[in-house]
């Protein structure tokens, strides 16, 4: 065997990721959705404070949102 035939592998160390994580993951992308898309559909029943709070949130983020 040439040595341009021979590979040296190194191993990458995995890290563990806990359930925990996944789910503020899954969590935190659910608000982004909040932030980024709702224009009342989803938050109506809270009320304007709660829309004032998202349409305020997507200003400060740099989204379109009127």
């Amino acid at each position: 065997m040439t040595s341009a035939q021979q590979t040296t592998r190194t191993a990458v160390p995995r890290m563990a990721v806990p359930a925990y994580a996944w789910a503020l993951a899954l969590l935190a992308l659910f608000a982004l959705y909040l932030v980024a898309q709702d224009n009342g559909a989803v938050l109506a029943s809270a009320g304007d404070f709660a829309h004032e709070f998202f349409h305020d949130a997507r200003h400060s983020l740099g989204m379109p949102c009127h």
